[in-house]
């Protein structure tokens, strides 16, 4: 598992591409993983045929930990074990080790090598691998016994034909296994009735339906048949029907412990503003019509996100962050302007580098990359490291305001509020106007109330009057 993240210690393995036997290419994308900041697809760096997968979908691995094998320059790999294969091989071998990384010392390939991803080196046909460690409670394999077998005997997972045999992993595509998840469903216990025996959104939704009965402590009905597997620590636990536990791990986990710290380490101020956005909200139709924006999206974010870039140019102290080991303010001379984005895995928080330097259509191609690639999950992790500033938009969900917590290592963060139709006083009189609320947190430790209510004044007075956004700018 390489370190993807620029220091992460974990990925878990969400999906692979490939199985035992398959030949892979230089380059070739062969598993999913995710990181505390992203998914992240890893490419294989040689030619080969793949030997074994070390782990199972849904296990979370230590980064330096072999998690494929490929035998390249000899040959073919094993092929995939039958089942008499397996049950061929001696008792000590600990069975089944398809869930569980067992200890195993593996012969190589002979005339050949054993490469491993990514970048940590490849075995020499001379050598063998140091034992992998055993799974809690699993015994270890003698010492004497038989290893040119081990590998077929834990290939993970198994290629399956139809409805998968007792300890497989059972077919399921990604959103149907994230469902799963959500719900709380074993998907070893789901009776599939896809083709080739896949199991669908309706199997699971079926088998996360609440038991007409009480279950009593005994073993479940015959009805529904007992787990024969060891569950994969991805599963989502549930005790009973009235409550549903949900490992916290990934995106989730790393954004709880980054709020957790922000919140009890830098000292929060949250300031508002209610203001008229008329203007602003006829130059988003203007601009929408005009050749000059012809293809490219626009809406009342990314003016926003404008006059953001202009009020930061005339508070530049708002672009910091503060250095506790040095005791110093940093002042940023760049933006990297963060929007935070609701995703299935959880709130992103990707930038935009260099942002105060884009003009009007390069903010609003940037803006547009940003959302669909974190919607569509394929976020990096650098595109979530060294933001200066973000903008999170509530009001998409109908929301008035908040109070934003800040993102790590940033000063301060924007939360911009619902765009309604309201009575408003204009030129003396009383009449329905386009009106919302922003607020502004930051770090009071190296932002004052003077410079936060300058910063915030300034964005709402560019957007009551987006003339401002040429002769501020």
């Amino acid at each position: 598992m390489p370190d993807v993240g620029e220091g992460l210690t974990e990925a878990e393995i969400l999906k692979w591409y490939v199985q035992p036997g398959d030949t892979v290419e230089d380059g070739q994308i062969v598993c999913e993983v995710e990181t505390a900041k992203a998914a992240v697809e890893l490419p294989i760096p040689f030619d080969g045929t793949v030997h074994e997968l070390r782990f199972p979908e849904g296990t979370t691995v230590d980064v330096g930990q072999v998690i494929i094998s490929v035998n390249v320059g000899g040959g073919a790999a094993p092929e995939a074990p039958a089942a008499p294969v397996a049950e061929a091989a001696p008792a000590a071998a600990p069975a089944p080790a398809a869930v569980a990384p067992a200890a195993v010392e593996e012969e190589a390939a002979p005339q050949g090598r054993t490469p491993v991803l990514v970048g940590y080196g490849v075995a020499a046909s001379s050598t063998k691998r140091r034992p992998r460690k055993s799974a809690p409670g699993t015994a270890q394999a003698a010492p004497a016994a038989p290893v040119q077998a081990a590998p077929a005997a834990v290939s993970v997972p198994e290629q399956l034909n139809g409805h998968a045999p007792a300890g497989a992993r059972p077919l399921a595509k990604p959103p149907v296994r994230k469902l799963a998840k959500d719900l709380g469903v074993d998907l070893t216990t789901v009776t599939p009735t896809g083709p080739d025996g896949i199991i669908t959104r309706e199997d699971v939704h079926a088998a996360a339906a609440p038991a007409p009965a009480p279950v009593a402590p005994a073993p479940a009905p015959a009805a529904i048949p007992a787990p024969t597997a060891v569950v994969a620590p991805a599963a989502v636990v549930s005790t009973d029907t009235r409550e549903t536990r949900v490992p916290v791990k990934g995106v989730r986990k790393a954004t709880a412990a980054a709020m957790v710290g922000s919140a009890f380490t830098a000292p929060h101020v949250t300031e508002f503003v209610t203001f008229d956005i008329t203007r602003t909200m006829k130059l988003v139709e203007e601009l929408k019509s005009g050749k000059d924006m012809a293809g490219l999206r626009v809406n009342p974010l990314l003016l926003i996100a404008k006059a953001v870039l202009v009020a930061v140019k005339r508070n530049p102290e708002i672009n910091a962050a503060w250095d506790e080991a040095a005791q110093e303010i940093v002042l940023k001379h760049y933006v990297n302007l963060g929007i935070a984005a609701a995703t299935p895995r959880g709130l992103l928080v990707p930038n935009i580098k260099d942002a105060h330097a884009q003009t009007l259509p390069e903010l609003s191609a940037s803006l547009s990359e940003l959302v669909s690639t974190a919607r569509e999950g394929k976020t990096t992790p650098a595109a979530m490291q060294g933001g200066t500033f973000t903008i999170t938009n509530v009001g998409v969900f109908g929301v008035d305001t908040g109070t934003p917590i800040l993102n790590p290592g940033e000063s301060a963060i924007l939360a911009v509020g619902a765009i309604k139709l309201q009575p408003w006083v204009h030129k003396g009189k009383v009449k329905p106007r386009q009106v919302t609320t922003l607020a502004l947190s930051f770090d009071h430790r190296l932002v004052d109330g003077e410079l936060g209510s300058k910063f915030l004044a300034d964005i709402a007075a560019v957007l009551e009057q987006p003339k401002r956004l040429i002769t501020w700018a």
